[in-house]
């Protein structure tokens, strides 16, 4: 849910009482993305299991005050205008694994790190999740998103994700509820609706010397081929039969700065925050990058990255600067 108004006073008033010290005000949103960009939220609060999750949701839709759920702060740009809602930041990190069935498993509350999640498997001699020890973010930005390398995601061995409803509480949700298409589900294409708490994967048993190559190769090629440095990680999805980064690099993109964000010289889908970009700055670069392949290509670049707050302001002074 995106905000466009403050949060009432009223309202405000009743967070403070309900949640005290833990309900913070006015603070700015960059310190909580992997990119360092955003302005301000009217309301902050950590969550550090997947129970406070559900208490601060219900709290929150009670009061239908418009709110976000924050993991890695990955994947997210934040307009420079901030959020006018509460921003809740998902430290709910418990990780269960199940050896003793057929199938073996992985339970972890969405706030886990996805990489994490990966590594303690494979000590465990357990596959299905080489590929996520390379992806920055959290098991719930994972699922609803579908994140994915290396030619798995999410979707390949998600069981079941317990998901909190407004108005139906606690729900296990098959894989197949989700919907899952390339970097989308059900969940992105309806942000807001719900929130993810927990979420299962069926692993399998394999030698651990063939799993840790495996992590070790997916590692390197990441190393050789994606940047290091601040940033939201991909920009855009790949187009069907063709990657964004190609397209932007044979636009002549590669390297082009706005303020503080540049296009890496890398990998031209990681836009890069040199030290002072706003978000301005990346959204001049997005529109940029996408002005000129759909001139150069006929291609639209669809964001893999989800937009945060006011972006009319961003814009407006993006206009200026290109």
């Amino acid at each position: 849910m995106t905000g466009s108004s403050p949060i009432s006073p009223a309202v405000i008033e009743k967070l403070r009482e309900k949640f005290g010290e833990s309900f913070q005000e006015n603070v700015r949103l960059s310190n909580y993305t992997t990119a360092h960009v955003g302005g301000p939220a009217d309301g902050l609060i950590v969550a550090s299991s997947s129970h406070e999750l559900e208490e601060i949701f219900t709290t929150l839709w009670k009061y239908e005050c418009p709110n976000y759920l924050l993991g890695s702060g990955a994947n997210v740009l934040v307009s420079d205008a901030g959020f006018r809602g509460v921003v809740v930041i998902n430290h709910a990190r418990n990780i269960k694994i199940d050896m003793h069935h057929a199938k073996p498993s992985v339970w972890a509350e969405s706030g886990a790190n996805l990489g994490a999640v990966g590594r303690q498997v494979a000590l465990r001699g357990l596959s299905g999740l080489e590929w996520a020890t390379t992806v920055p973010g959290t098991v719930g930005g994972a699922v609803f998103g579908n994140a994915g390398a290396f030619g798995s995601n999410t979707a390949a061995t998600l069981v079941m994700a317990d998901i909190l409803h407004p108005i139906n509480g606690k729900e296990e949700w098959p894989v197949k509820k989700l919907e899952y298409g390339y970097r989308s589900s059900w969940l992105k294409r309806n942000p807001g609706q719900v929130v993810v708490l927990s979420a299962r994967f069926e692993l399998s048993v394999d030698k651990p010397e063939a799993i840790q190559a495996r992590m070790s190769d997916f590692s390197n090629r990441r190393r050789e081929t994606q940047p290091q440095g601040a940033s939201m990680g991909s920009t855009f999805k790949n187009p069907e039969g063709d990657h964004a980064a190609r397209l932007i690099e044979a636009a002549g993109l590669k390297g082009k700065r706005v303020g503080g964000a540049q296009i890496s010289e890398k990998h031209a889908n990681f836009f890069l925050n040199n030290g002072n970009a706003t978000a301005s700055d990346y959204w001049a670069l997005i529109q940029q990058a996408r002005s000129r392949v759909s001139e150069a290509f006929g291609v639209s670049l669809e964001l893999e990255i989800e937009l945060l707050g006011d972006f009319s302001t961003n814009m407006k002074s993006s206009s200026s600067k290109r």
